[in-house]
């Protein structure tokens, strides 16, 4: 049985916690903030219309899709801002020398990843529910894609945390990979109005089935079947947490 070095691993977490909580303007209300910004716009450019496909007005879509898509970005830029920082400054050595296994380490790395897009979307529903009645249909949907989703995209951060080299490295995911997949997700419409070909792109879009089927927790619509998504994002979430594994297990681009 593999034994963890609990008390490590822990302290790890809380730090990964704490350096987020210490810019608390910029890590949590900003990105709040800025979510609250686009359903506002949104708000007034669509009115009352519903959409196509879903017989629910266009805010009670939007939102679902609007918070999903903060928690996933939030969970990237701790994961990866912690990293990406660490080896700028030359300390990132540190965490090799830590009395703590590559489990213990990933397992830190990307439970402080989910705390911070849980704490955001939360934060997120908690500014919008004085003005929007939001629909709570199922619930299981909604945690197991918020955690998935999370762990998904914190892995993802870390593993681009370990590779980049510069601020630009993760500037250059970001706009290039993150923001693309996200917006052609469906986060504000829905992907049955693409052309074919973007619709058969979107079916190997992991973003689209955390959106989607986050939006079913709420709503009880989607675009796609909710149980297949789960399958699919179950097997992308564990193949990321084992990817993270063996890639700090093996030091991939910490040791150079």
């Amino acid at each position: 049985m593999m034994n963890l070095n609990h008390y490590g691993a822990w302290t790890l977490f809380m730090r990964e916690n704490r350096r987020f909580m210490k810019v608390k303007m910029q890590s949590l209300l900003a990105p709040a903030l800025t979510s609250l910004m686009y359903l506002l716009v949104f708000r007034y450019a669509m009115g009352e219309r519903t959409v196509p496909n879903f017989q629910v007005d266009y805010m009670s879509f939007l939102i679902p899709g609007l918070v999903m898509m903060t928690m996933l970005q939030n969970a990237f830029a701790n994961s990866s801002s912690s990293m990406i920082t660490a080896k700028v400054m030359k300390v990132h050595i540190y965490f090799l020398m830590a009395p703590l296994s590559a489990w213990e380490v990933v397992l830190a790395f990307l439970g402080a990843a989910v705390i911070r897009a849980c704490v955001v979307g939360g934060l997120l529903l908690l500014m919008i529910l004085p003005f929007v009645s939001i629909p709570l249909l199922h619930l299981g949907y909604i945690f197991f894609y918020g955690f998935c989703g999370s762990v998904l995209m914190g892995g993802l951060g870390l593993i681009s945390g370990m590779w980049a080299r510069k601020f630009d490295d993760m500037a250059l995911i970001n706009n290039f990979v993150i923001m693309p997949l996200t917006f052609l997700s469906g986060v504000f419409y829905s992907v049955e109005q693409l052309p074919k070909t973007w619709q058969a792109i979107n079916d190997w879009n992991p973003f689209f089935y955390l959106i989607d089927g986050f939006r079913y927790g709420f709503i009880g619509m989607g675009d796609a079947d909710p149980m297949m998504g789960m399958g699919f994002i179950a097997l992308a979430t564990v193949a990321m947490v084992v990817a993270c594994w063996y890639l700090w297990r093996s030091g991939w681009k910490l040791k150079e």
